[in-house]
């Protein structure tokens, strides 16, 4: 690798990691980075999942105070992410890219939309019905799995389908959902390049610049969620998702 492809991946890995721990984007900078210095589409793929597991710790590490009290949710759904992750690591070594290709432009779009929709106020007085509630959380926890698999598989834009899961299912502020988002899709993404470790071409000289601009970028993304107005917040990923929808779309279709 030159200096110049070195710098390069720095760079997008810093733009990778504010992007992923602010709004689930951080493939949208690094990816193209990898391809860029000349790696194929498969072996980019995998060395950004190895890449991107800093952008996991970062991101944690910054998400602290939101994830104080969420701590017993989030070690109920951690099993979850661990075998999505998993699922989503052995489809990419198995299976054709062009089914996934082909769903995700419409899900990012309907999760860029549910993002930009406002919420209607939770009526915390009434007491849920208790079957209504086991209901709803089995329905969370299977597209909290599906979109994990997303994640291990490829994860482009995972991180617009779970925040706007998390907002939508929830009485969670935009702060505290995008830190048990940072969480779920950071195990996800481990799980995955444990697997790719193993078994997949990562192109190692590749890793460590693009992983320590991941570090730094998804240290200070929480840190902007926090102190940034949650409104024009919320509709700059809701925008930004749909710009990536639109986009997806042209090059699938």
């Amino acid at each position: 690798m030159t200096v110049g492809e070195v710098i390069l991946l720095v760079v997008a890995g810093i733009g990778g990691g504010l992007t992923g721990s602010i709004a689930g984007l951080a493939s949208v900078a690094t990816y193209p980075a990898l391809l860029l210095i000349g790696l194929p589409p498969v072996t980019a793929n995998v060395t950004n999942t190895v890449a991107l597991v800093f952008n996991g710790v970062g991101s944690i590490l910054g998400s602290r105070p939101e994830l104080a009290g969420q701590r017993a949710w989030i070690k109920r759904v951690i099993p979850i992410a661990v075998a999505g992750g998993a699922a989503g690591a052995a489809l990419l070594l198995c299976t054709p890219a062009e089914g996934f290709e082909r769903v995700v432009p419409v899900l990012l779009a309907f999760a860029a939309l549910a993002i930009l929709l406002p919420r209607r106020a939770q009526q915390s007085a009434r007491v849920a019905d208790h079957r209504a509630h086991r209901i709803k959380a089995a329905v969370e926890a299977g597209a909290i799995f599906l979109i994990t698999i997303y994640g291990g598989y490829f994860g482009a834009a995972a991180g617009v389908l779970l925040l706007a899961l998390l907002l939508r299912s929830g009485g969670a502020t935009l702060a505290h959902a995008n830190a048990a988002k940072n969480v779920i899709l950071g195990v996800a993404n481990a799980v995955a390049a444990v697997a790719f470790m193993v078994v997949a071409p990562v192109y190692w000289p590749a890793v460590l610049p693009l992983g320590l601009g991941c570090l730094i970028g998804s240290r200070l993304g929480p840190v902007i969620v926090r102190h940034a107005p949650a409104t024009p917040l919320r509709w700059l990923i809701g925008a930004a998702g749909v710009a990536l929808a639109v986009k997806l779309a042209l090059d699938t279709y």
